[in-house]
């Protein structure tokens, strides 16, 4: 049973063992998002060299329809457009993360490393023809996260340290990957770097369903850590005051921070500044004193989503990858950041 009770302005909750302040605009910014992201998912899977009205994609989803459509949505237009909805929402619940246990809004795993490292491992196996799976991604990315970690570490972790040696390895990953596309033949240059811009292109349910099972996993373990997550908003020293064991929080936030950012690269590349805008932009349409982390996600959905949609109507022809969108809408976003620090 729910017990809801307001006190000196604010209402709170009660179900069992559980309770919690009930935020009105942090869910009504929710639904709004929530709009926001169905309108492009649903609209992309209708457009496209072969276009269907939205009838017949309900039609298709559920095997009716002419046979070619019921192929085209599927197997083509499903997957891409689940990879941009789940990708967002991963790159925006990692960038919450990231940015609240550092304190420090430029910390994303764009920044720090984890996306190079992801970049890197997948454009050698591109290069080298040993394989350019999801698999190569995830691995990638986690073991530049675990070189972060490790390297960042002096009786605990820091936020400024972590971001300092995050920027470092996130600088050798890409010298790294620079120097393989120098040595691909051109074919392989122009898949990697189709890949490194971040695109939803040719998505296919083998690099979907990785993702799906990661944010099932990651999604309950961040939530339930939401509170350690607000304590260490306040700084370590108040948090180890509220009784939070800050070491374990920080390994176990960051480490499903950079799952959700690896297995997010691994199925829509690396596209650019979703985790890093994303949480900026959930905290200040909720108000919040910090990135809100589901918010955040929905945000990192509707920005990946609308900037694909976007591309297939700039250059509809050209396939444009969607990092473009992202990276040009971003990238003002970084400097506004930059100049109110």
């Amino acid at each position: 049973m729910v017990q809801l009770t307001r006190e000196h302005g604010r209402t709170t909750f009660r179900a069992g063992g559980a309770s919690g302040v009930v935020r009105p605009r942090m869910l009504a910014v929710g639904l709004v998002l929530l709009v926001v992201v169905l309108v492009p998912f649903c609209y992309g899977m209708t457009i496209g060299s072969f276009p269907i009205s939205f009838g017949g994609v309900v039609r298709a989803l559920f095997g009716a329809g002419e046979p070619g459509a019921v192929y085209i949505v599927q197997e083509l237009r499903l997957p891409r457009a689940l990879a941009g909805l789940l990708a967002g929402l991963a790159f925006g619940m990692a960038g919450a993360i990231f940015q609240t246990v550092t304190r420090n809004p430029l910390a994303s795993p764009d920044i720090v490393g984890v996306n190079a490292g992801a970049a890197a491992l997948v454009v050698a196996g591109i290069t080298f023809d040993f394989g350019s799976g999801t698999w190569l991604g995830v691995a990638g990315g986690i073991g530049a996260g675990l070189v972060v970690y490790v390297l960042s570490w002096r009786r605990g972790t820091t936020g400024y340290r972590f971001i300092l040696v995050g920027v470092g390895v996130a600088a050798m990953c890409t010298s790294i990957t620079d120097f393989l596309m120098t040595k691909a033949q051109v074919f392989e240059a122009q898949r990697a770097m189709g890949w490194l811009v971040g695109s939803l292109n040719d998505r296919e349910w083998s690099q979907v369903q990785p993702l799906m099972v990661a944010l099932v996993v990651c999604t309950p373990v961040a939530v339930v850590l939401g509170p350690w997550l607000r304590q260490l908003q306040l700084g370590d020293e108040v948090a180890v005051g509220l009784g939070t064991p800050v070491r374990f929080a920080h390994l176990t936030l960051l480490v499903t921070g950079v799952c959700l950012a690896t297995f997010a690269t691994a199925a829509a590349g690396p596209v650019l500044f979703v985790a890093l805008v994303s949480p900026q932009i959930a905290q200040r349409l909720t108000g919040m004193a910090w990135p809100p982390m589901i918010v955040s996600g929905l945000t990192g959905s509707a920005v990946i989503l609308t900037a694909d949609v976007l591309t297939r109507h700039i250059l509809p022809s050209a396939q444009l990858p969607v990092g473009v969108v992202t990276g040009a809408l971003g990238a003002p976003v970084l400097l506004w950041l930059l100049t109110r620090r």
